[in-house]
């Protein structure tokens, strides 16, 4: 028997040679990764967003004006002041007020789920004061409107 034959046995002692052919791979694809997803802005939540926006500004500026004028006897021209029949702590309550109410927008442009909620919450709180108070009008029937909106596109906030 020749020395080279030993060297083909296997270790199970079958006198069989395995082979275990090499395979090379020249390119493999990337690793997946998770991507994050961004849903997209729904139109009528942004022009909601955009509309709080606006009315936090303005309860700011409305606060501010007012407490600028209280403390600095007069500074503001009186046909600048948006509220006039407010204490000092009213128009700091009306910043805060303004402040709270921009951040809400702010999250709302970012569909924050959180935001939808607190509008949605505000919206009922809104609906069940005027369907109570029996003024049931035309604002009644946006702020309907607005609620089922918010409703149906709840999907697209996370």
């Amino acid at each position: 028997m020749p020395p080279s034959s030993s060297v083909h046995a296997s270790a199970s002692g079958s006198g069989h040679a395995t082979h275990h052919p090499h395979v090379e791979v020249g390119h493999l694809p990337s690793p997946w990764r998770p991507t994050a997803a961004t849903p997209s802005l729904p139109i009528g939540a942004a022009i909601l967003a955009f509309l709080i926006g606006i009315g936090g500004l303005v309860l700011i500026l409305a606060g501010g004006l007012f407490l600028v004028n209280y403390y600095t006897m007069g500074a503001v021209p009186n046909a600048l002041l948006i509220v006039h029949a407010v204490t000092a702590l009213g128009a700091a309550l009306l910043v805060l007020l303004g402040a709270v109410v921009l951040a809400l927008a702010t999250a709302l442009w970012r569909q924050e789920a959180w935001a939808l909620y607190t509008m949605v919450v505000i919206l009922f709180g809104s609906l069940a004061f005027l369907f109570f108070t029996a003024s049931i009008t035309y604002l009644f029937l946006v702020l309907i409107g607005l609620f089922v909106y918010l409703l149906a596109v709840r999907r697209h906030f996370f």
